[in-house]
């Protein structure tokens, strides 16, 4: 077996700095939360991993 299907995932946050890890490959446009600051961060790509910062649910009232 390789060590190559044990390699770790990390992305920064944006907003802190912080590395997050991954257990497994993320998709895009999945949703995320940094451990450290606790902002809601998107997957905008997957190779490299780049997060940004999520963009805020606006309510629809049917107009």
């Amino acid at each position: 077996m390789s060590d190559t299907q044990t390699q770790t995932l990390t992305a920064t946050c944006p907003e802190c700095g912080a590395v997050i890890s991954f257990d497994r490959q993320p998709r895009r446009h999945e949703i995320v939360q940094c451990p450290d600051c606790g902002t809601e961060l998107e997957v905008v790509a997957t190779e490299p991993i780049r997060l940004a910062v999520a963009p805020e649910v606006e309510e629809d009232w049917g107009e």
